[in-house]
């Protein structure tokens, strides 16, 4: 009974906490409308909009990860600033293919998002079949040991964690 009323109760809480942050006030009629909101979307969401359902093989790695992307957007500050502060002659500006093992849609958005977050690179397009992602990167020193980089450092993590 509870499950029909609420079929995705995380994702209702969480539609109420941004309602409430949205609104900056927590008066019981804005905890009663974005409760009902949450639900209401939430239903909608179950009865079809939901993505393939999420299988963590490895959560423990989401960890690690976020360790690796927190220190490499710091890295990428630094690099990025000393390139825009230097003489602009020296930047080699490019657009590079990257192959994917991943079809998942959670980890593809992921490995979107963390390529985006860090400065100097951004993801241009993914293509219709999911199999490559073209990036778009401030200074290219070597294409193959970036697209390494980004298949060793996220996208592996990323399909471990979804067991894709």
């Amino acid at each position: 009974m509870l499950k029909r009323l609420f079929p995705h109760p995380w994702l209702t809480v969480v539609l109420l906490g941004c309602w409430l942050l949205l609104m900056n006030d927590v008066s019981p009629g804005n905890l009663l409308l974005g409760a009902v909101l949450g639900t209401v979307i939430s239903f909608c969401v179950g009865k079809g909009l939901w993505l393939q359902p999420v299988r963590f093989g490895r959560p423990w790695l989401l960890v690690r990860l976020f360790g690796h992307v927190l220190i490499d957007i710091v890295v990428a500050n630094v690099e990025v600033a000393l390139l825009v502060l230097g003489p602009t002659k020296r930047l080699r500006p490019a657009f590079i293919d990257v192959p994917l093992d991943s079809t998942h849609e959670i980890a593809l958005t992921m490995l979107i998002s963390i390529v985006s977050l860090s400065p100097g690179t951004l993801c241009a397009e993914l293509s219709d079949d999911r199999t490559r992602l073209i990036v778009h990167v401030l200074d290219l020193d070597d294409e193959a040991a970036l697209v390494a980089l980004i298949k060793s450092r996220y996208e592996a993590p990323l399909m471990e964690i979804f067991a894709c």
